[in-house]
């Protein structure tokens, strides 16, 4: 690869789902996208550098049935870069259900004033081997469905949903066994989904009566599976020290799937006093 294309990123900003071609780097790109630190503007996103290989695209674009060519778009947005351009937008929505997690390189967490944490590298959890599902599956059969050891004593999850939508779900399942769910229920169906659990600190995001009354219904019902709290513009009103695994000793972090299997990008062991103390 030349030293032109070792300068230059194709990055998915989540959960917008724009894909941008850049050569600032991802910390110049999350810069150059912040609205700064005015309390009127709210702009955390999650950034994932793209796999390249010799300066394109180093996989291949899942199908949309054909309403618009996404590597040829990548490609060209590459090409204006390299021929000058700081950033050229490439996918313009929806990305995120057209590129395969398998081409997530590095994935970043972005504050608003444009402060970066790198995740650790993702790792896969499980590798799905069976895909019949059923509606009135409990979450102990939806673990025996998913290929997953048992669990002995189930809790309540509280997740907050990134893409391809964004909402707060109180859950009786394991992260993987809800990706599982979740690609494979019926009508329902997400292709992929990447999302966060939240700590128990997080529960004042919903009205307090409300997710009481939704935590009692999920206990009270272990076989439900599913609770939504809200859905639309979750993602920025929770901070990233409310998602679980952040400065915590337990697992965490941001988890991701497909119908394929579940991954997860952990927090860095150590998180820099500057992003914790950036807006």
């Amino acid at each position: 690869m030349s030293n032109n294309n070792a300068n230059i990123n194709l990055v998915l900003n989540l959960p917008h789902g724009v894909i941008t071609a850049t050569s600032l780097g991802l910390a110049g790109l999350a810069w150059h996208r912040s609205p700064g630190t005015s309390g009127k503007f709210h702009g955390a996103s999650v950034l994932v550098d793209l796999a390249l290989h010799d300066g394109y695209p180093a996989f291949e674009f899942m199908d949309e049935g054909g309403w618009r060519d996404a590597r040829a778009d990548a490609r060209a947005a590459l090409d204006a870069v390299r021929a000058g351009k700081r950033t050229k937008t490439a996918l313009s929505n929806t990305a995120f259900n057209c590129t395969p997690l398998a081409a997530y390189n590095r994935m970043f967490l972005v504050k608003t004033s444009g402060s970066l944490l790198e995740l650790q590298p993702g790792q896969q959890l499980t590798q799905f081997k069976e895909h019949t599902s059923a509606e009135n599956l409990s979450p102990d059969q939806i673990a025996v469905a998913a290929g997953l050891p048992p669990v002995a004593n189930r809790r309540t999850h509280f997740y907050l949903v990134i893409s391809p939508v964004e909402m707060l779900v109180l859950c009786n399942l394991t992260p993987a066994e809800y990706v599982w769910y979740a690609t494979h229920r019926s009508g329902k169906i997400f292709r992929q989904m990447l999302f966060a659990e939240l700590s128990h600190q997080s529960r004042d995001l919903a009205a307090r009566e409300t997710f009481e009354t939704a935590l009692r219904e999920m206990t009270e019902s272990p076989n439900k599976k599913t609770k939504t709290i809200t859905q639309g513009e979750c993602f920025t009103r929770v901070p990233f020290a409310g998602w679980r695994g952040y400065r915590e000793n337990v697992e965490g972090g941001l988890y991701g799937g497909d119908r394929n299997g579940a991954y997860l990008w952990r927090f860095p062991k150590e998180i820099p006093h500057s992003f914790e103390r950036a807006d």
